[in-house]
């Protein structure tokens, strides 16, 4: 499922309508989410060649025009749960320490997740049309939901939306997305939920690493996937 969702993702970066201006405004949500996708896709465009002799050149990519741009640590915070609220309430001072020391090693080990699994999906491309829902009125919201359509012929139309959350700057980050009413974030917290309950957060540390530390490779060819 976080597969199909991120391939989805990749549909709506691909596509998107070229801006004027490739500076990120990052205090209008909308102007975000097409701003970071077109400029996604501008650099995997010109950065072909080296992509064709390395795949690996997409972390590259991804972590310089992507990242910046996700809320990775809140959807870090999102995917383990009610697991902060059992940090929170540890009560002695060593082992809350060391189990805060952990949970900044999971935010880095799933950043280069994310990193490595977006990559993965930007190896292939099609020509698919997608759609913007027009500029909403939020007004004071912190948190907005950007909705898209992916336009296929020959397929059914695919609803996209991403959530984007407001700092205390006032500058917008995207932190999930829901394809078909499915959110990335709430299917990986399923997929991770029972593993955390039995294995611990050490387990889960080092299984994310070491998917992120998966070669990338273009798809159709015969290897593991990070996601």
């Amino acid at each position: 499922m976080l597969k199909k969702l991120l391939i989805a993702l990749f549909f709506v970066s691909s596509a998107a309508s070229a801006s004027a201006n490739n500076k990120v405004k990052m205090d209008e949500p909308y102007a975000m989410v097409q701003q970071v996708a077109e400029n996604t896709f501008s650099r995997i465009s010109a950065d072909q060649e080296k992509i064709k002799v390395d795949a690996e050149h997409l972390r590259a990519v991804v972590e310089q025009e992507l990242l910046p741009y996700i809320d990775y640590n809140y959807a870090a915070y999102k995917v383990l749960g009610s697991y902060i609220q059992k940090i929170r309430n540890i009560e002695d001072a060593q082992e809350k320490k060391q189990e805060i020391a952990k949970l900044r090693q999971f935010i880095e080990v799933f950043k280069n997740y994310l990193v490595a699994t977006y990559a993965g999906v930007f190896t292939q491309y099609n020509q698919q049309k997608v759609e913007f829902e027009p500029v909403q009125n939020i007004g004071d919201d912190k948190i907005a939901m950007i909705r898209t359509k992916i336009i296929e012929s020959g397929k059914p139309d695919i609803n996209i939306a991403f959530k984007v959350k407001k700092d205390s700057q006032g500058q917008w980050r995207a932190f999930d997305m829901v394809a078909e009413g499915i959110s990335l974030l709430d299917a990986k917290q399923s997929e991770l939920h029972g593993i955390l309950r039995t294995e611990g957060l050490d387990y889960v540390i080092d299984l994310l690493d070491k998917k992120s530390k998966l070669p990338i490779q273009f798809r159709g060819k015969s290897g593991d996937d990070p996601a």
